[in-house]
């Protein structure tokens, strides 16, 4: 399968007619992690299900997006995947999952940056109760549409499917452009704190991403145009040389034939013939 995606210009299409909201008004949201999509061209149909980390895990601080921009490295460190199914059509992400467009993922891209980022510390603060598998614990309400980035009307979406075997090919993929940030601490305690097993020496659950896979000819769609993409590091660089070279070869041009202006009219002037005149009797 190919769940993931390396973005290519060349494979762009734009999506003029998504709206400024492309999925309502953010989610509607349920307590105990039950929510929606909320309008076209999602609809209201998928329905919130769990919610997937993924990072590397070890130091230094390396990649650990399923998502790549551009070829872009390392690529953001953690990532949130939200799973939706289509609850319209089926009665359980399960039955969902192998069907057709069955499943919707929202994908958060996540970078560090200064600050601690209080709405994610909602879920980090708790992770040292869930330190094993299997192990379960209850985190009090919040807002969950503050775990998204800013400006949900810049996306990407293709078709893929899930990142997780069996990988079924049915999950139509939100990635969001804008990225969402924690501290350096946060992600340090999400790299520390989770174990992929009970038995001694204890292991860290760590490198839990499936690297990017080719997009086999998919097209991945963007709700806008993002200007500093249109060209590459090097066409802008070719560019910027062209649009010197071009002036300067104005300049010279006008130069020169301003010059072979000026040695015409010299010239004129040296050809005209002085005479005196002289009074004549009548």
């Amino acid at each position: 399968g190919q769940p993931l995606w390396d973005r290519v210009r060349a494979r762009w299409r734009w999506w003029w007619w998504l709206g400024s909201k492309p999925l309502g008004d953010r989610f509607r949201a349920h307590w105990r992690w039950w929510w929606w999509l909320g309008s076209k061209p999602l609809g209201d149909r998928f329905r919130a299900h769990w919610r997937w980390w993924w990072w590397l895990g070890s130091k230094p601080l390396g990649r650990g997006s399923e998502e790549t921009l551009n070829d872009l490295i390392p690529s953001p460190l953690p990532q949130l995947h939200i799973v939706h199914y289509d609850s319209d059509s089926y009665d359980s992400l399960s039955e969902a999952a192998p069907k057709p467009q069955g499943l919707a993922v929202l994908g958060i891209l996540i970078e560090v940056g200064e600050t601690k980022n209080p709405v994610y510390e909602h879920i980090l603060s708790h992770l040292h109760e869930i330190r094993h598998k299997d192990q379960k614990t209850s985190v009090p309400p919040f807002s969950v549409g503050e775990l998204l980035p800013p400006q949900l009307d810049q996306f990407f979406r293709y078709n893929g499917s899930l990142t997780t075997p069996p990988c079924y090919q049915s999950v139509l993929w939100t990635v969001f452009n804008r990225r969402a940030q924690i501290s350096v601490g946060q992600l340090e305690e999400l790299q520390e704190t989770l174990f992929s097993t009970e038995e001694e020496p204890s292991k860290l659950l760590v490198r839990n991403y499936r690297a990017p896979q080719p997009l086999n000819q998919r097209t991945v769609f963007a709700s806008f145009i993002q200007a500093e993409s249109l060209y590459t590091t090097g066409e802008m660089l070719s560019l910027g040389v062209g649009i010197l070279v071009g002036c300067l070869c104005l300049l010279l041009a006008v130069y020169f034939i301003a010059r072979k202006i000026r040695k015409k009219r010299l010239g004129n002037r040296k050809s005209v013939v002085f005479t005196s005149a002289r009074a004549t009797e009548a």
